[in-house]
């Protein structure tokens, strides 16, 4: 299937053939029919892809110093390397469509095959979208009106916000897309509309459907004309859909708003606000957050998790209903709005012609469904060699993130024959397998699994799926690959003990490969006595919100995170855990994510692991120290290693950070042709188990 993509690192417009997306639990799949182009939105992106790195970055400050802190903590080629893969991946353009229903996921009675819906799916022959973001289309509804329903709940939510009332004079800056829509449903809620733009036609287009349009580009003094027009008292509300940096709207609308009157934004301008204007009558200034309450919410957005009806009257989903009853009911028209459409296997040429008229108000692209590809794998057009010249690992990856694309994969040796790659909705998949080299992108990972040419499984999915990935995996008589945690629960250890005998599984504990660890035990081989082992780690803060916080999805950072760090005190003691205790602080956000792990060993030696979360992001993010026979040896940050008692070490210092994931893969994939562990089962297992068995202490 076809997908419009954007490239943030050119802003190159591409359609490409992509992998038709499968629904999960909480989806509908929709063959579109229509999708609506927010032209002003749209453009933005483009244009920010457009931009060298430094016009990016004057565009997000609040960027650039995550950025900074990310130099100080890991040094410049790694964050360097993590800012360009990220602006490397193409994201979809558009997220307002109309279409049919051709699948629907578990959790989805509302929606049937053959049912018309609109959605936010974006500018794609097949969208997977979640059941919360979807609305049935009335009957009586035209699919090219209906196209339009996401976009028109933007103003919906701002025209809520500003709560007017019957008879209230409403002003609406700008009168593009946005304010068109807003002023028909402020007049359909029975409010005297001014509007204001400097485009001719607008203003006619805005004055056939009632408003007290003003050409403000023609000289009229707008404040003045707002004050005639409400006997000096002021406009009650005003709505800003506007698109500048200028601060002109903002300091405008505080001029024309009455005494205790009321401002929303909608759209994006400059918000160097004048105190006095605002002080002086008490005017209350809010900024509206898309399409409504839910939005930007995982458990509303993903988990389908709705607000009760009579505590949140109108979330997202029900805007979307609201809009289609207005266009039902003939109070909301697209007649005049909908200025081009454009057939979608033409929309790499179109887009730019859209992005650039300026007489574009309301575009569609329309689908046609006799060439849409239903397949679930998309074959690369990909120059590899003879496949008899790679080595014996043939891989299949399940999962293409951020860690799979800027850390594994660039550190595969390219003797393996990278074959497939697969991810949920098959975009990401697609992406990755483009810029590494992978032969084939899939949104089904079963293919993985039954496909006889595959020998290797690499897992770098979520954490609560590494069971049933690895099971599989074990199940086709695979090699695999699970990056950390092996499993979530004791019940999904006790089931891969019971099958994996002789199987050739690795957990990525890739920090017991880094080359100063190695280091670190080759200075202390010779020595005999305990150790005591000091493991810091800054983690930093991550919001409860976040997947690896969710303990049936993450697990948690101590089973999540922390694992790599129990690991690594068994790996340097070179000992069998014989005790463990682990102390948390007080949390009321129950995050549990500052704690202190300490563990014995049975050749005497002890281990701390401080794991912690209140940290701040400039000072290094981990340190080990190991004391011994009078020695002391520390490694900071995997970039440098410090000997202290050594007649022949002081140190020894790592030009990038390394932390051992290319040495972790590819020994691995060396190993795969032996058949022969390079961490034994009952060394992952140990670790797992105690993981999971500190945590559940924790959370007592």
């Amino acid at each position: 299937m076809k997908r419009l993509l954007n490239s943030f690192s050119n802003g190159d417009i591409i359609l490409r053939d992509v992998p038709a997306p499968a629904p999960r639990s909480n989806e509908v799949i929709i063959k579109n029919h229509y999708s609506a182009i927010s032209v002003g939105t749209e453009k933005m992106l483009v244009d920010f892809g457009k931009a060298n790195y430094l016009q990016k970055a004057k565009q997000q400050p609040e960027k650039v110093k995550q950025v900074i802190d990310k130099v100080k903590t890991d040094g410049f080629t790694t964050t360097y390397n993590a800012v360009k893969s990220k602006l490397d991946q193409p994201i979809p353009l558009g997220y307002s469509s109309v279409g049919e229903v051709i699948e629907v996921g578990e959790n989805c009675t509302e929606y049937k095959v053959g049912d018309l819906v609109i959605s936010n799916g974006s500018h794609s022959e097949i969208v997977a979208v979640n059941k919360n973001l979807v609305a049935k289309v009335p009957d009586g509804v035209s699919l090219e009106d209906a196209a339009f329903t996401v976009i028109s709940s933007i103003p919906l939510q701002g025209i809520r916000l500003l709560n007017p009332e019957i008879g209230d004079v409403v002003v609406v800056i700008g009168l593009g897309l946005m304010g068109l829509i807003a002023s028909q449903i402020l007049i359909a809620n029975g409010c005297t509309v001014i509007g204001t733009d400097m485009d001719p036609n607008k203003i006619e287009i805005a004055k056939s459907y009632g408003v007290d349009a003003v050409n403000v580009g023609s000289g009229i003094d707008i404040v003045k004309y707002v004050h005639e027009k409400t006997g000096y008292f002021g406009a009650d509300k005003v709505l800003i859909t506007a698109s500048t940096k200028s601060n002109d709207p903002i300091t405008q609308s505080a001029k024309m708003v009455r005494q205790r009157g009321k401002i929303v934004l909608v759209g994006v301008v400059g918000l160097d606000l004048d105190r006095n204007l605002f002080y002086e009558k008490e005017i209350t200034f809010q900024v509206s957050s898309s399409y409504g309450p839910g939005r930007y919410d995982k458990n509303y957005e993903e988990k389908a998790i709705d607000y009760p009806y009579g505590f949140v009257r109108w979330t997202q989903n029900r805007n979307f209903q609201a809009i289609l009853e207005l266009i039902k009911n003939k109070k909301l028209n697209f007649d005049n709005l909908i200025t081009h459409k454009v057939d979608f296997n033409d929309a790499t040429n179109a887009y730019n012609d859209l992005s650039s008229n300026s007489n574009v108000i309301g575009a569609i692209f329309k689908y046609n469904h006799e060439t849409v590809n239903l397949s679930d794998t998309v074959k690369n057009s990909i120059n590899n060699k003879n496949v008899n010249a790679y080595q014996s690992a043939v891989i299949g990856v399940i999962g293409a993130g951020n860690f799979t694309n800027q850390t594994l994969l660039p550190k595969i040796d390219k003797k393996y024959r990278l074959k497939k790659i697969a991810s949920n909705g098959g975009l990401t998949a697609s992406n990755v397998s483009l810029k590494h080299g992978i032969e084939e992108s899939t949104s089904n990972s079963e293919t993985i699994f039954s496909d006889s040419e595959i020998n290797t499984v690499v897992v770098t999915t979520r954490h609560d799926t590494h069971f049933s990935f690895v099971k599989k995996a074990i199940e086709s008589g695979k090699s695999v690959f699970v990056e950390k945690p092996l499993a979530l629960t004791m019940d999904e250890l006790d089931e891969l003990d019971s099958i994996a005998s002789n199987h050739h599984i690795m957990v990525g504990f890739n920090r017991r490969y880094s080359p100063l660890i190695l280091k670190m035990k080759e200075l202390l081989k010779s020595t005999v006595a305990p150790k005591n082992i000091n493991i810091t780690v800054n983690a930093g803060s991550i919001p409860k919100n976040h997947w690896t916080q969710d303990k049936n999805i993450g697990g948690g950072r101590l089973i999540g995170e922390a694992c790599h760090f129990i690991d690594l005190a068994f790996y340097i003691a070179e000992s069998k855990i014989i005790d463990s205790y682990v102390l948390s602080m007080d949390d009321n956000e129950e995050k549990y994510d500052t704690f202190t792990i300490i563990l014995k060993f049975e050749n005497g030696s002890i281990a701390t692991i401080n794991y912690f979360a209140t940290g701040s992001k400039s000072y290094p993010k981990e340190n080990i120290k190991v004391s011994c026979e009078e020695k002391i040896l520390e490694i900071d940050n995997f970039k440098t290693l410090k000997g202290y008692g050594f007649s022949d070490f002081k140190s020894l210092k790592n030009r990038n950070q390394d932390k051992g994931h290319a040495t972790c893969i590819n020994k691995f994939l060396e190993s795969v042709s032996s058949n022969k562990p390079l961490i034994s089962f009952e060394d992952l297992m140990l670790v797992s188990r105690l993981s999971i068995k500190l945590d559940e202490e924790m959370r007592k």
